[in-house]
């Protein structure tokens, strides 16, 4: 079986469709474990951010899968969004599935191209899966490439440099919609890593003050305290939100913190002064209606593309590394995921082996029945050593072989030579052998079998 993905992104899908899409990780077992038996899936990671909602699956029947995981889209995005939500969508299978995998982990596929969040956010995603029993022999097998082809990325290439985050991206907009920020009075919701990466990046920039309010208010205290801010409770917002010039908001609320009646009953006290708004939240925390109100300007993610655009053009050579790389390691995959059809040869193989040994030993030990339960036991022990010394060196060499390329001319040759008949090309089942499994079932036995026990002859 192989690893597909059913992607919605912003490339295809703006940020109103997306929110909707949005997974609470407090639901997420219950709505994977749903969405396995709906559509028939033996493997699930989901993947949601602000940019993405990605279902990374395994199904026996792929096209019954993945007419499930539409129409769930379909549901979570409401009638509304129609037959456009089809178009929306992007299904990737196999070695294309697996480069974007990759391309993704390495944020290659990211609105900010070399941005360190989304690694952080794949990692998560795939320990929830193996928290929740989702993740078996193929995504398993597979992460840990992954993880370690970003490290090579970001060790390789200069494609972290100077990468423009969204927090980054919003500060940018906010200097620009100003001639300077000395004397402007900036209010931060929210105390997560997105509001202290624009926190981080305001100070640089050198505001006149900084307001800092979250729903946890030990938080929001422990922010203000690192940076010299002003942190005040979550139920004080409409008493301090007309001191704001700026507005940055960025929390994982399920609905809008900022409605267009809170927004306007702000400009009233400000006397219609203007007021800028940034919501880097996804689901979004500002009413776009508020976007409506005179002297109010609201942007969002997807308004501040212009400003990742072009650092995104600074770092594209870097990107060509990068996808280079990604090329080297996804094609080493492939050889070991090719390599896994050995596993049902050399399993026959051993069983062959082992079952000649265990007949020829029954009929040696008929012969000498003088001989001690413990003497005859080495001398178990001395043929099942023999046999597991002599096929070491050739399940190795068939592995690696299969490996290079060449795996199917071989497995053909040894099932013909030794007779191994149909189980020799059994197909292998992802649920029963990883990368792990393969090695340990085609190595030398464990414990004292692998050995060969000296045989005292009387």
């Amino acid at each position: 079986m192989n690893l597909a993905v059913l992607s919605l992104n912003y490339k295809l899908a703006p940020v109103e469709v997306r929110e909707r899409m949005d997974i609470p990780e407090s639901r997420l077992a219950q709505l994977t474990a749903e969405l396995k038996e709906r559509a028939g899936l033996t493997e699930l990671m989901v993947v949601s951010t602000c940019n993405r909602v990605e279902f990374y699956f395994v199904a026996r029947d792929e096209e019954f899968a993945t007419t499930h995981l539409k129409a769930w889209l379909n549901e979570r995005a409401g009638a509304d969004a129609g037959r456009n939500l089809e178009r929306m969508m992007m299904l990737l299978s196999r070695r294309v599935a697996l480069i974007h995998l990759f391309r993704v982990a390495c944020s290659l596929e990211s609105m900010v191209v070399g941005e360190p969040q989304i690694l952080g956010q794949v990692k998560e995603a795939f320990q929830l899966a193996v928290r929740h029993g989702n993740a078996g022999a193929v995504l398993t097998g597979l992460m840990p490439r992954v993880f370690r082809t970003a490290k090579r990325v970001r060790t390789e290439t200069q494609i972290a440099r100077n990468a423009v985050s969204v927090s980054y991206a919003a500060v940018e907009l906010a200097s620009k919609i100003f001639d300077s920020l000395d004397d402007k009075i900036v209010l931060v919701i929210g105390a997560g890593d997105m509001a202290e990466l624009a926190i981080n990046h305001l100070i640089k920039q050198g505001i006149g003050r900084l307001m800092i309010t979250n729903r946890t208010f030990a938080n929001g205290i422990a922010l203000a305290q690192k940076y010299q801010g002003q942190a005040f409770p979550f139920d004080q917002l409409d008493s301090s939100l007309p001191e704001a010039d700026i507005v940055i908001s960025s929390t994982g609320a399920r609905e809008h913190i900022i409605t267009k009646d809170r927004a306007r009953k702000a400009m009233r006290e400000r006397k219609n002064a203007p007021m800028f708004y940034i919501d880097i939240a996804v689901p979004r925390d500002i009413d776009p209606e508020v976007n409506s109100l005179p002297n109010v300007y609201l942007y969002d993610v997807d308004d501040l593309n212009s400003v990742i655009d072009a650092n995104r053009r600074e770092r594209e050579d870097e990107a060509l590394k990068a996808q280079r790389i990604i090329e080297e390691d996804v094609a080493a995959y492939d050889r070991w995921y090719d390599s896994l059809a050995v596993g049902p040869t050399i399993k026959a193989l051993r069983q062959g082996f082992h079952a000649i040994g265990e007949r020829e030993l029954s009929r040696t030990l008929e012969h000498l029945p003088d001989l001690g339960a413990h003497d005859a036991q080495r001398v178990r022990q001395l043929v099942r050593g023999l046999v597991n010394k002599l096929l070491h060196a050739p399940s190795n060499a068939l592995r690696k072989l299969a490996e290079d390329g060449n795996g199917k001319m071989y497995v053909e040759a040894v099932s013909v030579l030794f007779d191994l008949g149909q189980s020799a090309h059994a197909p292998v089942d992802d649920r029963e052998v990883g990368e792990g499994e393969l090695a340990a079932s085609t190595d030398e036995e464990p414990e004292d079998s692998n050995r060969i026990i000296p045989f005292p002859v009387a």
